[in-house]
Order: C-alpha cells, then structure tokens, then sequence
C-alpha cells in the first residue's frame, strides 16, 4: 500500500509539472501569437497605407487619361457655364499674385474655391464668379451690379492700375486675361503722376468661341469707351459693372488641339515655324560639333592604342608616357566618397524624374497644359523613383570600400529636398508676409511632406539596403599601387579645373539656349509651353552633349598625368548648372520686367533650386560616361 501511495503521488507530482509546462508553453505560444499579430498588424497598416497612395495615384492618373480620352465635356443650348475668377496681380512679376476678390469687385453669389492639388502648388485660388454664361446665348450687355465705393476701395484699385494689375478667369479650363484699368497722360514718362487720370474698366466683353457640343476658346476684353474715372477719389462714387458675351463657331478648332490658339497668340514671341528652325539649327550645330570631337577622339585614341600595344620586347624596359603611365592611379578611390556617392544617386534619381516626365508628356499620360499638372506628376514621380537615388548612391559607395551605409543613405535622400526645403521656407515666408496667393496652403504643405516622409523617403532607404546587398567588388582593369604618384606641378591656365567647367559647361548651355528662352517666357510668364517633343530633343541633345565633352576633358586630363578624374568628371558635367543661373540673372534684368520682393525671392530662389537640380543630373551623366570611358581605355590595353 505504501508503493501504490508513493506511485500515486509521483504520477500527481509529473502530471502537476506536465500542467505547468503545458501552461507555460501556451502562454509562450500566446506570446508569440501577440507578437505575431502586432507585427502582422503593422505591415498591414504599412501596405493599407501603400495601397492608398497607390490607389490615390492610380486615381489621379486614370482621371486625367479619362479626360484626355473622353474628348472634354459636351453642352446643350442654354446650359449654364461656370465663369471661374482666378487672381490678380501686376503683369511684369507673374508670381506675385493675389486672390481676386482682394479687390472690391462685386459679387453676387457665395464664393467657393474650386482648384485641386496641382493648381494649390501653381498659385490658383479659382472661385465662382456672378457672371452668367449660358452656352450658345448671345448677351448684347447685361448689368452685373452697381456699387458704391468708399474713398479706401478706390485707393485700392488706385493702385493696382497704377502697377498695371491684371486679371485671370476661367471657362472650361481655359485661361484669359484683361486689365483691371489703365493710366492715360503723356507725364506718366516723366514721373509726374499728378496731372495723369485712371480709369478703371467696369464692362468685360466674353467671346467664347464653339466647335459643335464643345467649347474650344475663350477670350476676354474691355471696353474703353464704357471706362470710369477714379482719379479724384470721392466717397461713394459710383461704378456700374456689366458684361456681354459673344459666341463664335470655330469649326477648325478641335477640343485636343484647343490650347494651340496660346501658342500662336501675342503670349508667344514668334511662330512655330521660327521655333522648328532654331531647335533644327541648334541640332544640326550640336550633331556636327559631336561629331567633330569624336573623330578627333577616336583617331587619338587609336595612337595611342597603337603605340601602346605594337611595342617590342626588348623596348619593354622603356619609361610609359602618357595616360597608360597612371594606369596604378587611375583607379585610386577619391577623397569624400560618401559626398560624391550621394551627389550621383541624387542625380541619377533626377534624371530618371525629368526623362519619365517628359516621356509622359509626349505620350499624353496626363494633361500637360492643364494647371499644376507638370507639377503633380513631377511630385508623384519624384516619390516613386526614389529608390534609384539609394540604390545607385549604396552601390557604388559600397564598390569604394564605404562602410557607413546610413549616412550615405540619408545623404541620397536628403541631397535635393533639403535645399528645396530651405528655399521654400523662405519663399512662403515672403509670400505669406505680403498676403499672396501665391504662398502655398498649409494642407499642400501637408501633402507634400507626408509623400515624402511615408513614401520617398523609405523606398530611399529600401534602395540602399538593396543597393548595398547587390554590390560586388570595384572590378578596375589595373591594379592600384600603395603609394599615390606625384602629379605634375606645371599646368598651363587652359588646364586648370575652372577653364575645364567653363568649357565643360558652355558647349551643352548652347545646345539648350534657343529652348531655354521659351521656358523661362513660359514659367516667369503669361505663355503656355505645348512643344514638348522639342523640349525632348532638346533633353536628348543635352544628355548627348554633356557625355561627350566630360569624356573629352577627362581624356585630356589623363593624357597629363593627372588621375584625380572621379570629382573633377562630376563638377565638368554639372558645370551646365552654373550657365542656367547666371543665364536667369541676364533674363531677369534684360529680358523681362520682373522687380519687387516677392517676384525676387520667387524667381532667384527656385531658379537657384532648378541649376542645383541640372547640376546633380548632369554631373551623373558626366560622372557615369566618364567612369566607362576609363574603364574601358585601361581594359583594352595590358599595363605591366
């Protein structure tokens, strides 16, 4: 009895410990379960959050595609068009704008906004506006309102005539200008403001123009005999507004083609047929320049190939000249290599941007003229792509023996939205110290900053860890010496690093300077840019240009003995920056009539964002031509 009691409270004590060892595993197995499901719930939030941004770009792009394929909306006879009042602002500085209601125009109806997120980053604050439009109703004039103005409101449009304010309204999308008023008076040559009279224009004459069910154009203007005097300034003087609409068929003007009338109008210096010419002579100068420089290469080259590989051996002993002379340098890694990594997958992140943008553009993946469009696809695209500037910065700091991976990830991410960033703050600053509508809103700010921060920022740091998992070896066809040669001291002023940017930097400014025009009159002006299948050869021809002359100035650097070839490349390549800014002073002062604070800051901030941004894309090209070209050079022939 005493063995069967001592069993049983050994069988009680083993299923006790059981219990409790099953206990802890399931509460482990729990714990694990919790961590599990916590861990599962966070990547699913991660991809739901994915998915939306994706869902939300699909959106936006579908959008646009629809539109462009559903031929634009169709109208019956007498339904109501929306007149959309946009800003207003001085002429000569396209980007100090203010709301249109800043002004004390009448208004009959509540204001509501009507502007997306690509129109919020260009500066449109579009509202209704009590204009009543109906489509094929012609209105011979028709009173809007009248309005008595105090002494203050009548200083305000004082002043804005005298700063030759203008205003911008929409129909179906359509852009079209007019002048609050004008000035009239032989003194105002000579400064002498008293004795001239201002005159505001209170009829606006609508001339919308038809193609069947669709309107394809719209034009504005004032009448100067129906014109009121304001110089005087008395409280309660009275000013009656109207308007008249007028339509017009335009049977030769399809829906598809209906912003080629902007291009063909006074916005544009020029005709289509003048801009053809230039982009063709230009092309032509280019193509024969090209050319010239890579017969010159390539007979020099196969000197030296030649001289380098048909020696005998008994003159093997002999002292090398030449570029085959570094062959134990050349491939020596560069000082800085974290910058310079980081400033060529900025710039390979770039390129990819503008080559996809324009792509688009060509192909009618969205509506290039449409308003803040260029701008939102340019924000979209910059989002995605931006593993490339992690991957290609990782890869190659990886291949010049860098260990500190993060930091060079952060400077790939960093490189271009940083500057920008500080720019803009200042930017916005200025605008929003002078109430302009052009200061953009804290909830695109929002946006812009939460695309960057859940979006490119990450897939930045994806591509490095992928860049740096990826990379292999810097596989150099010459074996690199410990000790550094010397470099020789005496170098003529042709050779030295300035006069190789500056050349390096002129040549392809040449390629794009007839373009350049046009761009700049379409950005810091009132003209729409339609040409982007020359704007893409001009890409094209610049890309071209740029590798040519980078290669060409290694090649001769090299050929004196000097191997610091890596930084010099990236600089050579990016000189074209430098011409684009000091280009943009010369239209600033000689081409337009740009002045003031707000139109300054604008203009020479972000044209100082646009030739960082050339620089980075095109000291990647010059970097990455160069680094084949000497790769290739040192392959073909054997050093010793």
């Amino acid at each position: 009895r005493r063995e069967t009691r001592r069993d049983e409270r050994r069988g009680a004590q083993q299923a006790a410990a059981c219990a409790a060892e099953q206990a802890g595993r399931s509460s482990e197995v729990r714990g694990v379960s919790s961590r599990r499901q916590r861990a599962a719930g966070f990547v699913s939030s991660v991809c739901g959050a994915v998915r939306m941004v994706g869902r939300t770009v699909a959106w936006v792009v579908l959008a646009a595609v629809a539109d462009e394929a559903a031929g634009g909306p169709r109208y019956a006879p007498h339904e109501p068009l929306k007149v959309l009042a946009n800003k207003i602002g001085p002429f000569n500085n396209p980007s100090e704008t203010y709301e249109y209601y800043s002004l004390p125009f009448c208004s009959k109806t509540k204001k509501k906004r009507h502007e997306d997120f690509g129109e919020r980053l260009v500066g449109d604050r579009k509202v209704n506006s009590p204009y009543e439009v109906t489509f094929l109703d012609n209105v011979p004039w028709r009173l809007l309102c009248e309005q008595a103005f105090s002494k203050r409101e009548l200083k305000m449009f004082t002043k804005a005539i005298e700063n030759d304010y203008y205003f911008e309204m929409f129909i179906e999308d359509l852009p079209m200008w007019g002048y609050v008023g004008e000035v009239e008076g032989e003194d105002v040559l000579l400064g002498h403001l008293e004795t001239v009279r201002r005159y505001i224009y209170p009829h606006l004459h609508f001339s919308i123009g038809y193609n069947k069910e669709q309107v394809v154009s719209v034009n504005v203007s004032t009448n100067p005999q129906r014109k009121v005097d304001i110089t005087d300034e008395f409280d309660g003087t009275e000013v009656a507004f109207s308007y008249s609409v007028e339509w017009v068929p335009r049977p030769d003007l399809t829906w598809e083609n209906r912003m080629s009338r902007y291009h063909d109008s006074r916005f544009l210096p020029g005709t289509f047929e003048i801009h053809w010419l230039s982009i063709i002579n230009s092309f032509v100068l280019v193509l024969l320049l090209t050319a010239f420089l890579t017969i010159i290469m390539m007979r020099v080259l196969k000197n030296d190939f030649s001289r380098y590989m048909e020696v005998e051996e008994d003159e093997m002993g002999e002292e090398e000249t030449g570029w085959k002379l570094i062959n134990g340098d050349v491939f020596r890694f560069p000082p800085e290599p974290n910058l310079l990594c980081a400033f060529v997958g900025a710039g390979a992140h770039l390129f990819c941007v503008t080559f996809l943008l324009l792509l688009c553009a060509i192909t009618n993946c969205f509506v290039p003229t449409k308003r803040g469009a260029i701008l939102t696809a340019m924000i979209v695209l910059y989002a995605l792509t931006s593993p490339v500037a992690g991957f290609v910065s990782a890869r190659l700091y990886r291949q010049l023996s860098g260990d500190a991976w993060l930091s060079n990830a952060l400077l790939a991410a960093l490189a271009f939205p940083l500057p920008l960033g500080l720019v803009f703050l200042w930017v916005n600053s200025v605008a929003l110290a002078h109430g302009s509508s052009a200061a953009l809103p804290f909830v695109a700010v929002v946006i812009i900053l939460a695309l960057y921060g859940l979006v490119a920022f990450p897939l930045a740091i994806a591509g490095a860890i992928l860049g740096r998992q990826t990379a292999t070896d810097f596989r150099a066809p010459c074996r690199t010496t410990r000790v550094p040669r010397e470099i020789p001291a005496e170098t003529p002023w042709y050779r030295l690093p300035p006069a190789q940017m500056f050349m390096a930097g002129f040549l392809p400014f040449s390629a794009i300077y007839i373009e350049l025009h046009y761009i700049f009159a379409s950005v810091w002006g009132h003209k729409i840019y339609t040409l982007f299948g020359i704007l893409f050869l001009a890409f094209i021809m610049l890309v071209v240009v740029t590798a040519f002359i980078t290669v060409s100035l290694v090649y001769f650097q090299l050929a004196r003995e000097d191997y610091r070839w890596w930084w010099r490349s990236l600089l050579c390549g990016g000189a074209t920056g430098a011409f684009i800014y000091a280009y943009s002073f010369f239209y600033f002062f000689n081409r337009s009539s740009m002045d003031g604070m707000i139109q300054g800051s604008f203009y020479f901030g972000y044209m100082a964002i646009v030739s960082y941004a050339f620089f980075l894309m095109l000291g990647f090209v010059g970097f990455l031509s160069s680094l084949t070209f000497v790769k290739h050079i040192y392959s073909v022939v054997k050093a010793d």
